[in-house]
């Protein structure tokens, strides 16, 4: 061996050998981990199938659902909502106080009127032949309350229809009290029940 052959190898540095036992832990963490991982991919692809929005198509884009292979059935919804307001503007909603009228009653005209334009509004939503149409809205001490009750009788549900006219019936009231309320909030708009087609009745106060 020659001299700078010498100085190459004293110089050279060797990992150090790894024992059997670090080896089968080294192997041990690495299967954990791959074990951890497939558990991982399996629950969320069974939580996919399982949450997977009917109005989403296996690509991601958005779609109407297909419903014409349903039977068509007698559908009702119940949706609930209200808007807080001061004392005074209730009490000037109350003795029809207001520059622009009666709140009542031109909120129960663009709740019902709203319904029935639901399927503009919302893009996915099935036009529905709407049947019935009842916008109930009622002052209290600290602001109004409004309830919508749809019907139809079709192969879709009517619960979006019953939140338009809501929705609309309580913009309405914002609109009409917004003068001498301009804090006027807009409240726990939600579906109070449905019955009818596959799903049967549901009831918030009774989910099951």
């Amino acid at each position: 061996m020659s001299e700078d052959q010498g100085k190459d190898e004293a110089q050279r540095t060797y990992e150090p050998v790894e024992t059997n036992a670090e080896a089968a832990a080294r192997l041990g963490r690495l299967a954990a981990d791959a074990a951890t991982k497939l558990g991982q991919a399996a629950t969320g692809a069974a939580l996919g199938a399982a949450t997977r929005l009917s109005h989403v198509a296996e690509d991601g884009s958005a779609r109407m659902v297909d419903v014409s292979g349903k039977e068509p059935t007698v559908r009702e919804a119940v949706a609930t909502g209200r808007v807080a307001l001061t004392p005074e503007a209730a009490d000037a909603i109350r003795e029809q106080a207001l520059p622009k009228g009666d709140v009542i009653t031109i909120a129960r005209i663009a709740g019902i009127q709203a319904a029935k334009r639901t399927p503009e509004l919302i893009p996915l939503c099935h036009p529905v032949m709407l049947t019935d149409i009842d916008v109930d809205v009622e002052v209290v001490e600290d602001g109004v309350e409004v309830a919508a009750t749809t019907r139809t009788y079709d192969r879709t549900g009517i619960e979006m229809e019953a939140l338009t006219a809501v929705s609309v019936a309580a913009l309405t009231v914002v609109d009409m009290v917004k003068s001498i309320d301009p804090g006027a909030e807009i409240q726990y708009i939600s579906v109070a029940s449905k019955s009818g087609g596959v799903g049967g009745d549901w009831s918030r106060e009774d989910p099951e």
